[in-house]
């Protein structure tokens, strides 16, 4: 039961994070943000555009100038 139930935590965090876990952080700061925003009483609708428009290039950018992998 425990291998089930750790196979299953497994599987969301590698969903939820991914390869890159600056841009699930960066996702749940904007969330946290939007929410934040809204609660003031502003329209919080642009965060989340506004997050992707920065977290997409920074994310592309680290992987296009990652150094190649070398054979072992």
């Amino acid at each position: 039961m425990i291998r089930r139930i750790r196979a299953f935590l497994d599987f969301w965090y590698d969903f939820v994070v991914g390869d890159d876990w600056r841009v699930a952080t960066g996702v749940v700061v904007a969330l946290v943000l939007t929410f934040v925003v809204t609660r003031s009483g502003a329209p919080g609708w642009w965060v989340l555009p506004v997050a992707v428009v920065i977290l997409l290039p920074l994310s592309l950018w680290r992987v296009a100038h990652r150094p190649p992998p070398t054979d072992s």
